[in-house]
Protein backbone atom coordinates (compact mmCIF):
# COMPACT_ATOMS: atom_id res chain seq x y z
CA UNK A 1 0.00 0.00 0.00
CA UNK A 2 1.05 3.56 -0.83
CA UNK A 3 0.31 6.68 0.74
CA UNK A 4 -1.02 8.11 -2.15
CA UNK A 5 -3.54 5.17 -1.76
CA UNK A 6 -5.01 6.51 1.45
CA UNK A 7 -8.55 8.06 1.73
CA UNK A 8 -8.56 11.57 3.14
CA UNK A 9 -8.77 11.15 7.21
CA UNK A 10 -9.47 7.81 6.99
CA UNK A 11 -6.08 5.91 8.39
CA UNK A 12 -5.03 2.72 7.38
CA UNK A 13 -2.33 0.61 9.90
CA UNK A 14 0.83 -1.06 8.38
CA UNK A 15 2.68 -3.32 9.69
CA UNK A 16 6.51 -3.55 10.38
CA UNK A 17 9.07 -6.00 10.61
CA UNK A 18 12.47 -5.21 12.16
CA UNK A 19 11.72 -1.42 13.16
CA UNK A 20 11.53 0.04 16.69
CA UNK A 21 7.70 0.90 16.41
CA UNK A 22 5.46 -1.86 16.29
CA UNK A 23 3.03 -0.34 13.17
CA UNK A 24 2.65 2.60 11.18
CA UNK A 25 -0.67 4.82 10.96
CA UNK A 26 -1.14 6.46 7.67
CA UNK A 27 -3.42 9.39 7.13
CA UNK A 28 -3.91 12.54 4.72
CA UNK A 29 -4.41 16.19 6.21
CA UNK A 30 -6.70 18.65 4.57
CA UNK A 31 -5.79 21.65 2.23
CA UNK A 32 -6.81 24.92 3.81
CA UNK A 33 -8.42 27.82 2.16
CA UNK A 34 -9.44 30.53 4.57
CA UNK A 35 -13.10 30.47 3.01
CA UNK A 36 -13.42 26.91 4.21
CA UNK A 37 -11.49 27.61 7.44
CA UNK A 38 -14.01 25.48 9.58
CA UNK A 39 -14.08 22.30 7.32
CA UNK A 40 -10.48 22.32 7.54
CA UNK A 41 -10.47 22.87 10.83
CA UNK A 42 -12.88 19.58 11.37
CA UNK A 43 -11.19 17.46 8.83
CA UNK A 44 -8.18 18.00 10.90
CA UNK A 45 -9.55 17.08 13.66
CA UNK A 46 -11.24 14.03 12.43
CA UNK A 47 -7.61 13.40 11.36
CA UNK A 48 -6.05 13.05 14.41
CA UNK A 49 -9.30 11.36 16.05
CA UNK A 50 -9.37 8.49 13.88
CA UNK A 51 -5.70 7.86 14.29
CA UNK A 52 -5.63 7.61 17.92
CA UNK A 53 -8.89 5.21 17.81
CA UNK A 54 -7.16 3.29 15.47
CA UNK A 55 -4.35 3.04 18.15
CA UNK A 56 -7.42 1.56 20.79
CA UNK A 57 -8.52 -0.89 18.01
CA UNK A 58 -4.94 -2.37 17.47
CA UNK A 59 -4.49 -3.09 21.11
CA UNK A 60 -1.74 -0.50 21.10
CA UNK A 61 -0.98 1.71 23.97
CA UNK A 62 1.40 4.60 22.91
CA UNK A 63 1.59 6.73 19.82
CA UNK A 64 4.34 9.54 18.31
CA UNK A 65 2.48 11.71 15.97
CA UNK A 66 3.81 14.18 13.53
CA UNK A 67 2.33 17.50 11.75
CA UNK A 68 -0.21 16.30 10.11
CA UNK A 69 -0.86 19.53 8.65
CA UNK A 70 2.14 20.56 6.01
CA UNK A 71 3.05 23.54 4.54
CA UNK A 72 2.48 22.31 1.21
CA UNK A 73 -0.90 22.22 2.06
CA UNK A 74 -1.20 26.04 2.84
CA UNK A 75 -2.54 25.18 6.70
CA UNK A 76 -1.59 27.75 9.30
CA UNK A 77 0.64 25.93 11.64
CA UNK A 78 -0.50 27.89 15.27
CA UNK A 79 -4.31 27.21 14.57
CA UNK A 80 -3.37 23.98 13.45
CA UNK A 81 -1.52 23.15 16.40
CA UNK A 82 -4.74 24.26 18.08
CA UNK A 83 -7.08 21.31 16.48
CA UNK A 84 -4.13 18.67 17.25
CA UNK A 85 -3.89 19.29 21.13
CA UNK A 86 -7.20 19.48 22.09
CA UNK A 87 -8.29 16.62 19.96
CA UNK A 88 -5.58 14.54 21.91
CA UNK A 89 -7.17 16.12 24.90
CA UNK A 90 -10.59 15.75 24.70
CA UNK A 91 -9.72 12.06 23.39
CA UNK A 92 -7.47 11.31 26.33
CA UNK A 93 -10.35 12.57 28.83
CA UNK A 94 -12.19 8.96 27.68
CA UNK A 95 -9.61 6.63 27.08
CA UNK A 96 -6.96 7.70 29.66
CA UNK A 97 -6.99 4.10 30.87
CA UNK A 98 -5.09 2.77 27.09
CA UNK A 99 -2.96 5.15 26.72
CA UNK A 100 -0.04 5.56 28.17
CA UNK A 101 2.04 7.77 26.03
CA UNK A 102 1.37 10.68 23.21
CA UNK A 103 4.23 12.44 21.71
CA UNK A 104 4.40 15.56 19.14
CA UNK A 105 6.70 15.11 17.08
CA UNK A 106 8.17 18.05 15.38
CA UNK A 107 10.56 18.95 12.61
CA UNK A 108 11.40 22.75 12.68
CA UNK A 109 11.85 24.94 15.29
CA UNK A 110 8.96 27.22 14.73
CA UNK A 111 6.61 24.15 15.45
CA UNK A 112 8.42 23.42 18.23
CA UNK A 113 8.24 27.03 19.87
CA UNK A 114 4.47 26.22 19.34
CA UNK A 115 4.07 23.47 21.17
CA UNK A 116 6.30 24.24 23.80
CA UNK A 117 3.34 26.95 24.67
CA UNK A 118 0.47 26.03 23.76
CA UNK A 119 0.49 22.45 25.39
CA UNK A 120 1.16 23.75 28.99
CA UNK A 121 -2.65 25.40 28.03
CA UNK A 122 -4.38 22.44 27.25
CA UNK A 123 -2.02 20.16 30.09
CA UNK A 124 -1.64 22.26 32.65
CA UNK A 125 1.00 20.59 35.59
CA UNK A 126 -0.14 22.92 38.24
CA UNK A 127 -2.14 25.56 39.63
CA UNK A 128 -0.13 28.32 37.81
CA UNK A 129 -0.36 27.14 34.12
CA UNK A 130 -3.92 26.26 35.33
CA UNK A 131 -4.67 29.95 35.94
CA UNK A 132 -2.51 30.88 32.55
CA UNK A 133 -4.56 28.38 30.69
CA UNK A 134 -8.03 30.36 31.91
CA UNK A 135 -7.06 33.55 30.93
CA UNK A 136 -5.01 31.92 27.56
CA UNK A 137 -7.04 29.26 26.12
CA UNK A 138 -9.18 29.97 23.04
CA UNK A 139 -13.31 30.79 23.23
CA UNK A 140 -13.39 28.38 21.23
CA UNK A 141 -11.82 24.66 22.63
CA UNK A 142 -13.87 22.63 20.42
CA UNK A 143 -16.87 20.18 21.24
CA UNK A 144 -16.34 16.55 23.05
CA UNK A 145 -14.45 15.42 20.40
CA UNK A 146 -12.35 18.55 19.95
CA UNK A 147 -14.26 19.54 16.86
CA UNK A 148 -15.10 23.33 16.19
CA UNK A 149 -18.50 24.10 18.13
CA UNK A 150 -21.00 25.99 15.15
CA UNK A 151 -23.92 27.58 17.24
CA UNK A 152 -26.04 27.87 14.03
CA UNK A 153 -25.91 23.96 13.79
CA UNK A 154 -27.15 22.95 16.93
CA UNK A 155 -30.09 21.39 17.37
CA UNK A 156 -31.83 21.98 20.73
CA UNK A 157 -34.02 18.60 21.94
CA UNK A 158 -36.09 19.21 25.04
CA UNK A 159 -36.05 16.12 27.53
CA UNK A 160 -39.21 14.13 27.67
CA UNK A 161 -41.59 15.83 29.89
CA UNK A 162 -44.21 13.93 32.38
CA UNK A 163 -47.07 12.56 30.50
CA UNK A 164 -49.51 15.59 30.82
CA UNK A 165 -52.53 13.37 30.77
CA UNK A 166 -51.69 11.87 33.97
CA UNK A 167 -52.27 15.10 35.88
CA UNK A 168 -56.01 15.76 36.83
CA UNK A 169 -55.54 19.32 36.34
CA UNK A 170 -54.85 19.22 32.27
CA UNK A 171 -56.28 21.87 30.21
CA UNK A 172 -58.40 20.74 27.44
CA UNK A 173 -57.39 21.73 23.87
CA UNK A 174 -59.02 21.90 21.14
CA UNK A 175 -59.06 19.04 18.52
CA UNK A 176 -58.68 21.01 15.47
CA UNK A 177 -56.24 24.50 14.81
CA UNK A 178 -57.37 26.58 11.74
CA UNK A 179 -54.40 26.97 9.12
CA UNK A 180 -53.73 30.66 8.83
CA UNK A 181 -54.53 31.85 5.65
CA UNK A 182 -56.19 28.93 4.52
CA UNK A 183 -59.90 26.97 5.26
CA UNK A 184 -58.01 23.68 6.10
CA UNK A 185 -57.39 22.38 9.78
CA UNK A 186 -54.15 20.71 11.61
CA UNK A 187 -55.60 17.61 13.61
CA UNK A 188 -54.03 18.99 17.33
CA UNK A 189 -52.28 15.96 19.00
CA UNK A 190 -51.44 16.71 22.82
CA UNK A 191 -49.13 13.88 23.24
CA UNK A 192 -47.02 15.11 20.63
CA UNK A 193 -47.42 19.30 21.14
CA UNK A 194 -46.09 18.06 25.04
CA UNK A 195 -42.42 17.34 23.39
CA UNK A 196 -42.45 20.10 21.58
CA UNK A 197 -39.51 22.65 22.44
CA UNK A 198 -40.48 26.34 22.42
CA UNK A 199 -36.61 27.53 22.27
CA UNK A 200 -36.11 24.54 19.33
CA UNK A 201 -39.30 26.26 16.90
CA UNK A 202 -38.10 29.28 17.45
CA UNK A 203 -35.16 28.71 16.01
CA UNK A 204 -32.37 31.95 15.43
CA UNK A 205 -32.44 32.93 11.59
CA UNK A 206 -30.79 31.36 9.02
CA UNK A 207 -27.13 33.07 8.55
CA UNK A 208 -27.69 33.93 5.22
CA UNK A 209 -30.58 35.83 5.94
CA UNK A 210 -28.40 37.36 8.53
CA UNK A 211 -25.95 38.59 6.33
CA UNK A 212 -28.91 40.03 4.00
CA UNK A 213 -29.88 41.80 6.13
CA UNK A 214 -26.82 43.44 7.47
CA UNK A 215 -25.91 44.39 3.51
CA UNK A 216 -29.48 45.79 3.32
CA UNK A 217 -28.68 47.74 6.66
CA UNK A 218 -25.56 48.72 5.67
CA UNK A 219 -26.33 50.05 2.18
CA UNK A 220 -29.19 52.04 4.02
CA UNK A 221 -26.84 53.86 6.07
CA UNK A 222 -24.83 54.67 3.11
CA UNK A 223 -27.85 56.09 1.67
CA UNK A 224 -28.77 58.23 4.37
CA UNK A 225 -27.06 61.20 6.40
CA UNK A 226 -23.59 60.52 7.08
CA UNK A 227 -22.76 63.10 9.81
CA UNK A 228 -19.53 61.58 10.34
CA UNK A 229 -18.92 61.40 6.75
CA UNK A 230 -19.99 64.85 6.08
CA UNK A 231 -17.12 66.10 8.92
CA UNK A 232 -14.62 64.38 6.99
CA UNK A 233 -14.05 61.25 9.14
CA UNK A 234 -14.78 58.73 6.86
CA UNK A 235 -17.72 56.38 6.52
CA UNK A 236 -19.26 54.56 9.50
CA UNK A 237 -22.26 53.93 8.21
CA UNK A 238 -21.87 50.15 8.69
CA UNK A 239 -24.24 48.20 10.90
CA UNK A 240 -22.55 46.93 14.56
CA UNK A 241 -21.25 42.97 14.35
CA UNK A 242 -22.64 40.49 17.18
CA UNK A 243 -19.83 39.07 19.62
CA UNK A 244 -20.31 35.78 17.59
CA UNK A 245 -19.57 37.64 14.14
CA UNK A 246 -16.67 39.57 15.23
CA UNK A 247 -15.06 36.16 16.77
CA UNK A 248 -15.53 34.33 13.47
CA UNK A 249 -14.29 37.84 11.66
CA UNK A 250 -11.05 37.67 14.03
CA UNK A 251 -10.29 33.70 13.34
CA UNK A 252 -10.83 34.38 10.08
CA UNK A 253 -7.94 36.99 9.17
CA UNK A 254 -6.11 35.44 12.31
CA UNK A 255 -5.83 32.23 10.03
CA UNK A 256 -5.34 34.14 7.34
CA UNK A 257 -2.40 36.52 9.10
CA UNK A 258 -0.56 33.43 10.35
CA UNK A 259 -0.54 31.62 6.61
CA UNK A 260 1.23 34.86 5.13
CA UNK A 261 4.67 36.78 5.17
CA UNK A 262 4.00 39.92 6.38
CA UNK A 263 7.64 40.83 6.26
CA UNK A 264 7.44 44.11 4.36
CA UNK A 265 5.26 45.52 6.93
CA UNK A 266 6.98 44.31 9.73
CA UNK A 267 9.80 46.04 8.71
CA UNK A 268 8.02 50.12 8.20
CA UNK A 269 8.13 49.43 12.00
CA UNK A 270 4.38 50.90 12.58
CA UNK A 271 3.92 48.84 15.51
CA UNK A 272 5.91 46.67 17.27
CA UNK A 273 6.00 45.04 20.88
CA UNK A 274 7.70 47.13 23.50
CA UNK A 275 8.48 46.01 27.37
CA UNK A 276 5.95 46.72 29.89
CA UNK A 277 4.33 50.03 31.55
CA UNK A 278 4.97 51.23 35.37
CA UNK A 279 1.22 48.27 36.01
CA UNK A 280 4.04 45.60 34.49
CA UNK A 281 1.29 45.49 31.72
CA UNK A 282 2.79 44.25 28.14
CA UNK A 283 2.54 47.31 25.57
CA UNK A 284 2.42 48.29 22.06
CA UNK A 285 4.46 50.92 20.18
CA UNK A 286 2.78 52.47 17.42
CA UNK A 287 4.24 55.49 15.29
CA UNK A 288 1.63 57.70 13.17
CA UNK A 289 4.80 59.16 11.32
CA UNK A 290 5.52 55.78 9.55
CA UNK A 291 1.67 54.98 8.43
CA UNK A 292 3.13 55.73 4.78
CA UNK A 293 -1.02 55.33 3.26
CA UNK A 294 0.02 56.15 -0.07
CA UNK A 295 2.83 53.17 -0.18
CA UNK A 296 0.91 50.53 2.11
CA UNK A 297 -1.19 47.94 1.28
CA UNK A 298 -3.88 48.60 4.16
CA UNK A 299 -5.46 44.92 3.67
CA UNK A 300 -2.11 43.13 4.52
CA UNK A 301 -1.25 45.83 7.45
CA UNK A 302 -4.77 44.60 8.97
CA UNK A 303 -3.89 41.06 8.88
CA UNK A 304 -0.43 41.97 10.51
CA UNK A 305 -2.08 44.14 13.41
CA UNK A 306 -4.35 41.22 13.88
CA UNK A 307 -1.61 38.59 13.77
CA UNK A 308 0.38 41.09 16.23
CA UNK A 309 -1.98 41.55 18.74
CA UNK A 310 -2.87 38.27 19.00
CA UNK A 311 -0.44 37.86 21.99
CA UNK A 312 -0.93 40.69 23.84
CA UNK A 313 -5.25 40.92 23.51
CA UNK A 314 -5.07 37.46 25.97
CA UNK A 315 -4.56 39.88 28.66
CA UNK A 316 -4.73 43.48 29.91
CA UNK A 317 -2.23 45.77 28.03
CA UNK A 318 -1.43 49.46 27.35
CA UNK A 319 -0.53 51.06 23.93
CA UNK A 320 1.63 54.01 23.51
CA UNK A 321 1.60 55.62 19.89
CA UNK A 322 3.45 58.40 19.15
CA UNK A 323 1.94 61.02 17.22
CA UNK A 324 5.33 63.09 16.88
CA UNK A 325 5.72 64.81 13.62
CA UNK A 326 2.21 62.46 11.79
CA UNK A 327 0.40 65.38 10.87
CA UNK A 328 2.96 65.71 7.61
CA UNK A 329 1.52 62.30 6.76
CA UNK A 330 -2.39 61.48 5.37
CA UNK A 331 -3.86 58.98 8.54
CA UNK A 332 -6.77 57.04 7.86
CA UNK A 333 -10.12 58.11 8.53
CA UNK A 334 -12.45 56.49 11.32
CA UNK A 335 -14.39 53.89 9.33
CA UNK A 336 -10.72 52.47 8.87
CA UNK A 337 -10.57 52.83 12.45
CA UNK A 338 -13.61 51.25 13.06
CA UNK A 339 -13.24 48.27 10.99
CA UNK A 340 -9.60 47.48 12.20
CA UNK A 341 -11.45 47.27 15.85
CA UNK A 342 -13.58 44.99 14.67
CA UNK A 343 -11.11 42.72 13.26
CA UNK A 344 -9.35 42.62 16.61
CA UNK A 345 -12.37 41.53 18.23
CA UNK A 346 -13.87 42.03 21.78
CA UNK A 347 -11.17 40.78 24.07
CA UNK A 348 -9.05 43.56 22.81
CA UNK A 349 -11.57 46.06 24.13
CA UNK A 350 -11.80 44.36 27.15
CA UNK A 351 -8.28 43.73 28.01
CA UNK A 352 -7.04 46.97 26.53
CA UNK A 353 -6.36 49.41 29.56
CA UNK A 354 -4.84 52.75 28.21
CA UNK A 355 -3.55 54.38 25.44
CA UNK A 356 -0.91 57.07 26.14
CA UNK A 357 -0.80 59.69 23.22
CA UNK A 358 2.18 61.71 23.17
CA UNK A 359 2.18 65.04 21.35
CA UNK A 360 -1.12 65.24 20.18
CA UNK A 361 -2.60 67.76 17.60
CA UNK A 362 -5.77 69.56 18.21
CA UNK A 363 -7.11 67.66 15.08
CA UNK A 364 -5.87 64.54 16.54
CA UNK A 365 -7.53 65.29 19.81
CA UNK A 366 -10.86 65.94 17.48
CA UNK A 367 -10.97 62.76 16.06
CA UNK A 368 -10.47 60.87 18.63
CA UNK A 369 -13.75 63.05 20.28
CA UNK A 370 -15.23 61.49 17.36
CA UNK A 371 -14.45 58.08 18.34
CA UNK A 372 -15.65 58.34 21.44
CA UNK A 373 -19.17 59.76 20.05
CA UNK A 374 -19.17 57.62 17.08
CA UNK A 375 -17.29 54.40 17.42
CA UNK A 376 -16.95 53.10 20.85
CA UNK A 377 -16.58 55.72 24.19
CA UNK A 378 -15.59 52.85 26.16
CA UNK A 379 -12.20 51.96 24.37
CA UNK A 380 -11.48 55.78 23.17
CA UNK A 381 -12.08 56.88 26.55
CA UNK A 382 -8.83 55.24 27.86
CA UNK A 383 -6.68 57.55 26.07
CA UNK A 384 -4.23 59.42 28.23
CA UNK A 385 -2.89 62.84 26.56
CA UNK A 386 0.81 63.10 27.04
CA UNK A 387 2.81 66.42 25.79
CA UNK A 388 6.75 65.23 26.98
CA UNK A 389 8.41 62.83 27.03
CA UNK A 390 8.96 63.45 30.63
CA UNK A 391 5.13 62.74 30.86
CA UNK A 392 5.46 59.35 29.24
CA UNK A 393 8.21 58.26 31.38
CA UNK A 394 6.10 58.13 34.39
CA UNK A 395 3.36 55.76 32.67
CA UNK A 396 5.92 53.83 31.21
CA UNK A 397 9.57 53.46 31.73
CA UNK A 398 12.26 54.78 29.54
CA UNK A 399 14.47 51.31 29.64
CA UNK A 400 10.76 49.49 28.32
CA UNK A 401 10.43 51.89 24.76
CA UNK A 402 12.35 51.77 21.79
CA UNK A 403 12.09 55.24 20.53
CA UNK A 404 12.81 56.72 17.10
CA UNK A 405 15.24 59.45 17.05
CA UNK A 406 12.55 61.92 15.27
CA UNK A 407 10.60 61.87 18.51
CA UNK A 408 13.30 63.14 20.18
CA UNK A 409 14.01 65.76 18.09
CA UNK A 410 10.10 66.63 17.66
CA UNK A 411 9.83 66.82 21.28
CA UNK A 412 12.53 69.59 21.74
CA UNK A 413 11.10 71.45 19.09
CA UNK A 414 7.82 71.72 20.10
CA UNK A 415 8.62 71.94 24.24
CA UNK A 416 11.99 73.55 23.32
CA UNK A 417 14.34 71.17 25.58
CA UNK A 418 12.56 72.94 28.74
CA UNK A 419 13.12 70.58 31.96
CA UNK A 420 15.21 68.00 29.76
CA UNK A 421 18.75 66.84 28.38
CA UNK A 422 19.16 64.19 25.80
CA UNK A 423 22.19 62.21 25.73
CA UNK A 424 23.38 62.01 21.91
CA UNK A 425 24.90 58.69 22.30
CA UNK A 426 22.88 56.97 24.17
CA UNK A 427 19.28 58.33 23.28
CA UNK A 428 18.85 58.45 27.42
CA UNK A 429 16.36 61.29 28.38
CA UNK A 430 17.41 62.94 31.87
CA UNK A 431 15.69 66.12 34.05
CA UNK A 432 17.52 68.84 33.53
CA UNK A 433 18.57 69.99 36.90
CA UNK A 434 16.84 73.39 38.67
CA UNK A 435 19.12 76.66 39.03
Amino acid sequence: MTIDSVLFALPSVIMLIDMLCRKVIHTVGPKYAVKYHTAAESALSHCYRSCLELLVENGLESIAMGCIYTEAKNYPREPAAHVAIRTVRRFLEKQKDKITAVVFCTISSTDTEIYKRLLPLYFPRDKQEEEIASLKLPADVGDENGEPIIDERKIRIKTLPAEAANSKYAVPVPADIPLSGSGLTRRRNSKLDSYLDPSFMSIIKDPDLRRKEQWEKSAQAKKGFNFAKLLGFGDLGGPALSAAEEYSLHQRYLAKANSLNLSEIAEMKIIYRGGVDSEGRPIMVVVGAHFLLRCLDLERFILYVVKEFEPLIQKPYSIVYFHSAASLQVQPDLGFMKRLQQMLGRKHQRNLQAIYVLHPTLGLRTAILALQLLVDGDVWKKVVYVDRLMQLFRYVPREQLTIPDFVFQHDLEVNGGKGIIVDPRTKHVYQRPSG
